[in-house]
């Protein structure tokens, strides 16, 4: 077994004769920087031949972990990563975490092993008609049906993937695609595809100066930067924007990172979780007083604008996004700048730099003192409305502890639900572009094990933390072994509070009940762990926890942290807010 944490061998330069299209496959993916596979067995033509060209099989256990390990990767990585299936059940797996990545913005190319080309439509083995199977879960989808044609169908596979609003692309290819030979005369492609976003453009000029003129003549601005800052790769670009022109920077929950939320002009995460113990809670007015709002790669979904609360309506809009049609989808744009986030960022703050800043700049002192204010209002009311030491143990306690030996560059992933609340909220990031991996595109569960693997295969010299319900953590158990076998360790915590946390609450506030499927009978996730050969702890009092943690990170194994927690525990979401039929 080879461990991905060692460096990558260097390909083998394979001539045009007596090879297959698994080899033209291989080259192909190669030549655009691939050097992870995300892949069980199939397509083996393809896996076989791929060492020769120092692309390494990361072997996941389900293809629907496998695919969410893939767009972790990218996230990571800014590589546009790979993962394969068999034609029919196994392809089907792959739809949730390709969707995830529609919805997110994220590439992926997943190559689908398809039947035999002399036995379409005979009913063979696992047949299924997959271009219709990824419809609604990819941004393009097509079959390859000639071996000299794999090179150009790879390259188109890589140029949807990665260009425009990047998202997943689909190429089916039948099984005996992979043994048959290529004609020794046929052009080869030699342009590398593999990293994003492909193809940068800038917005109108004329429209930047404009966006600059609102900016520099506004009383109450607020900037609020989405996932997009993140594809883009612009966080940098985003704290030179708010430093030169005094701005005042929040997040979405997929932006959470885009800056150091030190700075004194740094707002953090804004949208549905404002409520009680809320980090941002008494920052609300900043954004629904604001005159000017610049939207960067920001969907304006309903989390981020707490059911399209939050959002000022009668303010105007700047909304930077490389996809026109999500300009003004629910907030009309003043000004309307379509083009690559980090080119624009750069392109505005330049012409920001050339007008009279000072009425920002006058405005900064106070601005700073009240965002600081704040904050310490929100340290007292957690002090007021949480005791920290009791038990069973509280989940702010377990992201206080982690926040004092969070590194600018640990990676933090979490599963959807209450467990990407509670690291978005409660945890400060270092530096622009510090990354915080949660699955909110579609937020569905069993997403934190498999984002912590793709995380750790992009960043192996990276730690990675993850932070799971026993709710989620129960669907990808098994990736357990994956992380062991493959070399790739990952600290997991596991807030065992034996309930749906999100669906009963949520339940009891909408229905003063809740069915019986919100709660689980006991499972210890340390033996499970430990069964699978790898570290596993249980943690009941609260003081174990952080030197637990510490052990972990310093173990450089994989290691599952299962700490006993108050079911009645609930992150400040704002439709939870002053509801007493949580007090149970």
């Amino acid at each position: 077994m080879t461990s991905l944490a060692t460096k990558a061998a260097d390909p083998v330069s394979h001539t045009i004769s007596n090879t297959s299209g698994a080899h033209v496959f291989a080259a192909a993916l190669r030549r655009h920087g691939v050097e992870v596979i995300f892949g069980q067995s199939i397509p083996a033509a393809l896996f076989i031949v791929a060492p020769e060209f120092g692309i390494r099989q990361v072997g996941y256990r389900t293809e629907n972990a496998g695919a969410v390990m893939a767009d972790a990767y990218a996230r990571l990585s800014g590589k546009v990563p790979v993962v394969t299936a068999q034609n029919g059940p196994a392809a089907t797996l792959l739809v949730p975490g390709l969707a995830e990545a529609l919805k997110a913005s994220i590439p992926v190319v997943a190559i689908v092993q398809d039947v035999h080309r002399q036995q379409v439509d005979k009913n063979a083995f696992q047949e299924l008609d997959h271009l219709e199977l990824f419809r609604g879960s990819a941004k393009w989808i097509k079959r390859v049906t000639e071996v000299d044609r794999i090179d150009d169908y790879v390259d188109m596979a890589f140029t949807a993937a990665a260009s425009g609003r990047p998202g997943p692309a689909v190429l089916i290819a039948p099984i005996d695609l992979f043994v048959e030979t290529p004609k020794t005369d046929r052009t080869q492609r030699v342009a590398s595809l593999g990293t994003f976003p492909l193809d940068r453009s800038v917005a109108d000029p004329s429209a930047i100066e404009a966006a600059a003129d609102l900016l520099a003549n506004a009383k109450a601005p607020i900037v609020i930067a989405g996932g997009g800052v993140h594809v883009s790769g612009a966080a940098d670009a985003v704290a030179a924007l708010q430093e030169a022109a005094s701005l005042p920077i929040a997040t979405t929950v997929m932006g959470k990172g885009s800056t150091d939320e030190r700075h004194p002009l740094s707002v953090g995460v804004v949208g549905y979780f404002m409520g009680t113990r809320g980090r941002t809670r008494h920052l609300r007015p900043l954004v629904t007083d604001a005159d000017v709002v610049l939207l960067i790669g920001n969907r304006t979904n309903q989390n981020g604008t707490d059911s399209w609360s939050l959002y000022p309506k009668n303010a105007k809009y700047i909304h930077i996004d490389v996809d026109s049609q999500e300009i003004g989808r629910n907030y009309e744009a003043e000004v309307r700048l379509v083009g690559d986030a980090r080119l624009t960022i750069e392109a505005l703050t330049a012409a920001l730099k050339k007008r009279d800043l000072s009425v920002r700049h006058a405005a900064r002192p106070a601005l700073e003192t009240r965002i600081a204010e704040s904050l310490r209002g929100w340290e007292a009311d957690m002090a007021e409305a949480v005791d920290m030491d009791k038990k069973p143990v509280r989940p702010e306690r377990l992201m206080r502890d982690l926040d004092t030996i969070l590194t600018p560059d640990m990676i933090v992933v979490s599963d959807a639900s209450y467990s990407s609340i509670w690291v978005t909220n409660f945890l400060v990031s270092r530096k622009p572009g510090m990354r915080f991996v949660t699955p909110r595109g579609l937020a569905g569960l069993g997403w934190g094990l498999p984002f912590a693997i793709g995380a750790k295969a992009a960043r192996p010299e990276a730690p990675v933390f993850c932070l799971v319900g026993d709710g989620g953590f129960a669907h990808v158990w098994s990736e357990l072994e994956t992380a062991r076998r493959m070399n790739l360790p990952v600290v997991v915590t596991v807030l065992n509070n034996q309930i749906l946390g999100y669906e009963k609450h949520a339940e009891k506030v909408l229905f003063n009940d809740y069915s019986d499927v919100c709660d689980f009978e006991a499972v210890d996730h340390a033996a499970i762990a430990r069964a699978c050969g790898c570290e596993g702890i249980r943690i009941e009092n609260p003081a174990d926890f952080k030197p637990a943690l510490e052990a972990a990170l310093r173990s450089g194994k994989t290691t599952v942290i299962d700490v006993v927690t108050d079911e009645r525990a609930y992150p400040p979401v704002s439709m939870f807010e002053a509801n007493q039929r949580l007090n149970y």
